[in-house]
């Protein structure tokens, strides 16, 4: 007998619409499979009401952004003894963090050239233009600018900390840029095809992410084979290293032949333009095979 399946997803983040599509299209792949789905609309009326999920066998997170990507409601999973699809609790607050991501990671792979700034003060010394300036803990691009000058810079940085208790600096790196999704087969990470991303703006901002037309992609991308094994084995060391679970994406950027890490995202977007289901199409998997093989996995895990 299948198991029941709740679907997490809406919240209360600024990727609410993201999340509304993710988790649309999941429940609908479910109930095409077969599965008893649970629709569960996450907003700040119904967060106590979580524990009627202990009805189902397991709860599909398809939440994005604060509160569903950083660890938060799968702690408040956990304490409520619910098996959940995704990455656990300290994996996914560290991930969802680019600055401790980068500390962890800056012995392991190439990274831009970063500093955490609080202050404007903080931006004494930087010389590395065009820069780019990003929210320390958000995701689908939100809060991202990118400046050409210290003036620019300058007034940027003093915008975004009105909104953001700390932002990340760090060169704009141009390049060819590329999303490697990774799946979990047999307990160990399994990378899909890599894909190479071509927006028609400056960059893959949150307009290029949601709107038709507005990107171009290749899959698999256009680089050598050295580099996609390369890429192919860092994702694995990340994924594993993180303690990623069931799935997980990974951004980044390839300059002059070295590939400069971005960020790993432990819920990937599952809308008609998200990246991880564009990668899967290329190995011939459907939506609905993607979403049946993360259920396996969690499922797998739960009987462990």
């Amino acid at each position: 007998m299948k198991p029941r399946i709740a679907v997490l997803y809406g919240g209360i983040s600024r990727e609410r619409s993201i999340s509304l599509k993710s988790g649309a299209n999941i429940i609908s792949a479910l109930e095409a499979l077969g599965y008893e789905v649970v629709p569960y609309d996450l907003g700040h009326s119904n967060i106590r009401d979580i524990e009627s999920l202990k009805s189902c066998d397991i709860v599909f997170n398809a939440l994005h952004g604060r509160f569903g990507e950083d660890g938060c409601i799968q702690g408040y999973m956990e304490l409520l003894e619910l098996d959940y699809t995704g990455s656990d609790t300290h994996s996914s607050s560290i991930c969802f963090n680019k600055e401790t991501t980068y500390r962890l990671l800056k012995d392991m792979i190439q990274l831009p050239e970063w500093r955490a700034v609080n202050s404007p003060d903080q931006l004494a010394g930087w010389d590395r233009f065009p820069a780019l300036i990003k929210p320390i803990d958000e995701g689908s691009s939100i809060g991202i600018e990118i400046c050409d000058d210290a003036r620019s810079l300058q007034e940027a940085l003093s915008r975004s900390l009105k909104v953001y208790r700390r932002m990340l600096l760090e060169e704009y790196v141009e390049g060819t840029e590329v999303s490697i999704s990774v799946l979990v087969k047999d307990e160990k990470p399994f990378v899909l095809p890599v894909l190479e991303i071509m927006p028609k703006k400056r960059f893959y901002d949150y307009e290029a992410k949601y709107t038709a037309g507005m990107t171009d992609f290749l899959v698999p991308a256009d680089v050598n084979k050295e580099m996609l094994k390369e890429l192919e084995d860092m994702s694995e060391r990340v994924f594993s290293y993180l303690g990623c679970r069931d799935l997980a994406r990974i951004d980044g950027i390839i300059r002059d032949g070295v590939f400069y890490f971005l960020e790993v995202n432990t819920i990937p977007g599952m809308t008609d333009l998200s990246d991880l289901p564009l990668s899967a199409r290329a190995l011939g998997m459907t939506f609905s095979d993607i979403t049946e093989w993360i259920v396996g996995e969690a499922s797998s895990r739960k009987k462990g």
